[in-house]
């Protein structure tokens, strides 16, 4: 994309009503613009990133054996009636009726939804296990809807929904929910911490929030530190062999790591006291496992081998994804903006050009951006008439991970500069030597 077509609303001063870098980034970088409380536009930029995101969630979904599906945003107040959830759930749901003086809702989460979706088409454990997930918006009628898309009222969210014939089936599906949530966000850039928690008006036995760490974060956490350095990395898991995934999920969760809703404080005590940390922590998902608490009010069930009709046993499991673009800007930044890790920047390599209008500068940025798009790449080209200093303050505020900067003195010498945004190093290089390490960096990220 050339910046000179794009439309990138930028804003040089901190928006006032921005409390947190996340909200303040977003707005100064043109990814957002707020139409309501808590409502917002997304803008190109944003909507890249947003996009990326979901590409993740869906491919680690699926990886896992998880099948998607797109459920409305508009509920029936009938189905949440036969949960018995309609009146409990409190003014956070939007209630609205329609035209014919029906009760609707504006989806808050879509259990019950799911649910009559399973028992309208599902009938012999044969069809076992099933685990359902869609990307779709929900609104949540926040008493005070603050810090972005942090805290906002209307936000994407990946939520995903297993039918099991026995308990034991759906543990497993909930581990491995939990294999598949730790793969998503490492390919996020984020250490997402596992932590007991509890269960809220969705219910529930077993249940982990996945925590990243900033000090803007609403939850308080107890954790041993060691658990910050464990990663997934590239394992291969085979999420039908249920011993090998509890064996990553026993990994990930036997360090003490709680909020403070669940948090133990004689437990935490027997921690070595070097490794005890307390801090703030952002919310960025949550597995849970209930049991048959939906599907025997709402008459989901099967005929078991024995030829015996059972309530399925159930688990949700939800990513905040839009979100996340919050949290992964608290845990990356610096004071001059966004730093996006490789796997979710909206694009993947910035060129600023020094001299817009000189012949060989231009040649080399179009030969440059060109090569980088041939190779699969995503580039922003800054091709604006404008000085340098704007150019590179665009680039730092919009926080894409890789700059090429190309200009006259350069090419003399046959180099350009290859900037990281992350560490602030430069190293000259041919540009042919530049392109290929960019299309190396990111062939390790997707």
């Amino acid at each position: 994309m050339r910046l000179s077509r794009y439309f990138l609303p930028v804003l040089k001063e901190n928006p006032a009503e921005a409390q947190i870098v996340s909200h303040r980034y977003m707005l100064r970088a043109g990814m957002i613009k707020q139409q309501a409380a808590g409502i917002y536009s997304w803008l190109p930029l944003g909507l890249k990133v947003l996009r990326r995101i979901e590409q993740i969630v869906h491919e680690e979904q699926q990886r896992a054996g998880h099948i998607p599906v797109l459920m409305p945003t508009m509920q029936p107040a009938d189905l949440w009636r036969e949960s018995g959830r309609y009146d409990d759930y409190g003014a956070e749901m939007l209630r609205i009726k329609d035209r014919h003086e029906r009760d609707m809702l504006f989806g808050p989460t879509n259990e019950e939804m799911i649910t009559d979706i399973f028992r309208a088409h599902v009938n012999s454990y044969k069809d076992l296990p099933l685990t359902l997930y869609q990307i779709q918006w929900k609104f949540r009628d926040e008493v005070r809807p603050r810090f972005g898309v942090m805290r906002g009222r209307e936000f994407l969210m990946k939520d995903g929904y297993n039918f099991d014939l026995t308990k034991d089936d759906a543990l497993h599906a909930y581990n491995r929910h939990m294999v598949s949530y730790l793969r998503t966000y490492e390919r996020m850039g984020l250490t997402a911490i596992p932590m007991r928690a509890a269960s809220g008006p969705i219910g529930g036995d077993n249940t982990h929030e996945f925590l990243v760490l900033a000090s803007t974060g609403e939850s308080e956490v107890f954790y041993d530190d060691r658990v910050t350095a464990l990663k997934l990395g590239n394992r291969e898991v085979d999420f039908d062999n249920r011993d090998e995934v509890l064996g990553v999920c026993n990994e990930f969760t036997s360090l003490y790591a709680r909020t403070d809703e669940t948090h133990d404080a004689a437990l935490f005590e027997q921690i070595p006291e070097a490794h005890r940390r307390n801090a703030r922590g952002i919310e960025v998902g949550q597995i849970f496992y209930f049991g048959t608490k939906y599907s025997e009010p709402m008459g989901a069930t099967v005929v078991g081998p024995d030829g015996v009709r059972v309530p399925v046993h159930m688990g949700s499991h939800g990513i905040g994804v839009s979100r996340l673009l919050g949290a992964i800007i608290e845990a990356s930044h610096d004071d001059k903006g966004i730093i996006w890790p490789e796997g979710v920047t909206p694009f993947d390599v910035g060129i600023v050009n020094l001299k817009q209008g000189d012949g060989a500068t231009d040649a080399a940025c179009e030969d440059i951006y060109k090569a980088l798009k041939a190779k699969g790449l995503d580039p922003l080209y800054d091709d604006r008439d404008e000085r340098a200093g704007a150019k590179f303050a665009s680039m730092d505020l919009i926080g894409l991970p890789w700059r090429i900067t190309v200009g006259p003195r350069g090419l003399a010498n046959g180099v350009v500069e290859l900037t990281s945004r992350r560490s602030g190093e430069s190293e000259e290089l041919s540009a042919e030597a530049a392109v290929d390490r960019i299309v190396h960096i990111y062939a390790a990220h997707r």
